[in-house]
């Protein structure tokens, strides 16, 4: 259970933990990075980091005969962390089994045909390694960190987790009784609350609306053959990436894989499950309470998947919108418009742009705490903000923003552990990894007619999903926020 519960413990719970926007992690030499401010060696710093960029390691993929690819990229240290990213989440549930894939994931460290709970924990102990793992609407993810003298063995419990599960009734209803704390745990999340409202009410009666835990009578229902029935429809070669960063060697990885899972897959017989469509409704969630202190609201618009064109624009114009709270330092000389607006006005206590893409659909708004006597002109200037998206925003505003995002993207590549999710993320939603240069040729190709343009189609004059809770009397009705989505009056 220590595995599991390490595994959760992420800024978000790592269960229900959701892949925000296209959070690419790349990283910037430092030498290079403290190069940059003087003068006369700006543009031979410029070429070293545009050089060292060039060289970061290539990512390696192979194919196996049943469908699972092998992704790696080797940067020779000493540590590596390998896992596999399914393409199966709570999406591919329906209201019978919702809640399946989470509880799969706790089930996971309980116990395989070869290794009890005990035993598995002592030996990824005595390994000096962690065992991790979480689910989100689209993936299921299970990974391990060791020693690159150990990937072997690594590689070799995950196959055992994942294939091997006892899925024993005692332990089924030990974790019943875990998942259902977990739930009343969440429930204190006032963020996590939102966000499940707004997906609920932005994707009504469809797979994306629903929560990741799944619904109480749901946990207290599912039983072993509900779990058998998912792995084996959902876990399958095509559908898995194994993936690994670190000190890893493609081939061995790649010999590895061949061995324990070139002929297991093969038994998960029948055709993979189409992705289920889910259908974008603007409409809105109001939960009022006027016990609570503040008044916690979300907004957002419907916008893309991860390989639609303009979901890079999308991802510009979200660092234009930035993100502040009440500790940040600067005030009025934030580089954000909204955030020195919020700061002048004393408007919020903070807020938080996000642009959360899927397969084939994506939300792009603002989540925001606020008084409750500042909804109201709080909502007017993030609805300003977003029109002057539309209309008037500058070219070094964006000049700004796509530096802002590509050294972001840069800097967040700080490991062997997040540089191994963005090989198996990107390689479920793009069957590739996407090299740093072609990405950042992509950025750069934004200018602020591209912004306008794409704001424009996404935003402008668009019914927005709203979910807010707290003591939100003071919030505009419905119809007057959708108004105020073409254009506004100061």
């Amino acid at each position: 259970m220590a595995a599991a519960v390490a595994a959760r413990a992420l800024v978000l719970p790592a269960a229900r933990r959701r892949l925000w926007g296209f959070t690419q992690r790349l990283l910037v030499p430092g030498a290079a990075r403290r190069s940059l401010h003087f003068g006369g060696t700006r543009l031979r710093s410029t070429q070293a980091a545009t050089q060292i960029v060039l060289n970061v390691p290539e990512t390696r993929v192979t194919c196996l005969e049943n469908g699972l690819r092998v992704a790696s990229e080797d940067s020779g240290l000493s540590t590596c962390t390998v896992g596999l990213w399914i393409d199966a989440g709570s999406r591919y549930e329906n209201e019978k089994n919702n809640g399946t894939a989470h509880f799969l994931e706790h089930m996971a460290f309980k116990g395989t045909k070869k290794r009890s709970q005990l035993d598995l924990e002592l030996e990824i102990e005595n390994m000096g390694a962690h065992l991790n793992a979480y689910t989100s609407r689209e993936q299921t993810v299970y990974y391990a960190k060791a020693f690159s003298k150990d990937l072997p063995r690594a590689v070799e419990i995950l196959a055992d987790i994942i294939q091997n599960s006892t899925l024993g009734e005692a332990e089924i209803e030990r974790e019943r009784g875990v998942i259902l704390r977990e739930m009343q745990e969440v429930e204190t999340n006032l963020q996590e609350v939102v966000f499940d409202y707004l997906h609920a009410t932005a994707y009504q009666n469809t797979a994306l609306g629903r929560t990741i835990l799944g619904p109480t009578e749901n946990i207290k229902s599912i039983n072993r053959k509900d779990l058998v029935d998912y792995i084996t429809t959902h876990y399958k070669g095509p559908r898995i990436v194994l993936a690994a960063a670190g000190g890893v060697s493609h081939d061995e990885l790649l010999e590895l894989a061949k061995f324990h899972f070139g002929d297991s897959l093969y038994a998960h017989k029948g055709e993979v499950p189409v992705l289920p469509p889910c259908k974008f409704t603007g409409s809105e969630i109001r939960v009022r309470d006027d016990k609570m202190p503040l008044a916690h609201l979300a907004i957002a618009v419907e916008a893309v998947g991860w390989a639609h064109p303009d979901t890079i624009c999308l991802m510009v114009a979200n660092t234009l919108i930035g993100n502040w709270d009440r500790s940040f330092g600067g005030g009025m000389n934030l580089s954000s418009k909204l955030a020195q607006l919020t700061c002048h006005g004393n408007l919020c206590h903070s807020f938080q742009s996000f642009n959360t893409s899927y397969t084939d659909t994506g939300l792009w708004g603002l989540y925001m705490v606020c008084e409750p006597a500042t909804i109201a002109d709080m909502l007017h200037v993030v609805q300003r903000e977003w029109m002057r998206l539309c209309t008037s925003v500058t070219e070094s505003e964006v000049a700004r923003a796509k530096n802002l995002l590509k050294t972001n993207m840069l800097l967040q590549l700080d490991g062997s552990t997040p540089i191994c999710e963005d090989i198996g993320r990107q390689m479920l939603c793009y069957n590739r990894r996407i090299p740093i240069p072609e990405l950042e040729a992509r950025i750069d190709a934004v200018n602020a007619k591209t912004v306008r343009e794409v704001c424009t189609k996404y935003i402008y004059d668009k019914s927005p999903a709203i979910a807010a809770v707290g003591p939100i009397e003071q919030l505009p009705d419905f119809n007057q926020i959708c108004s105020n989505m073409r254009w506004l009056r100061d």
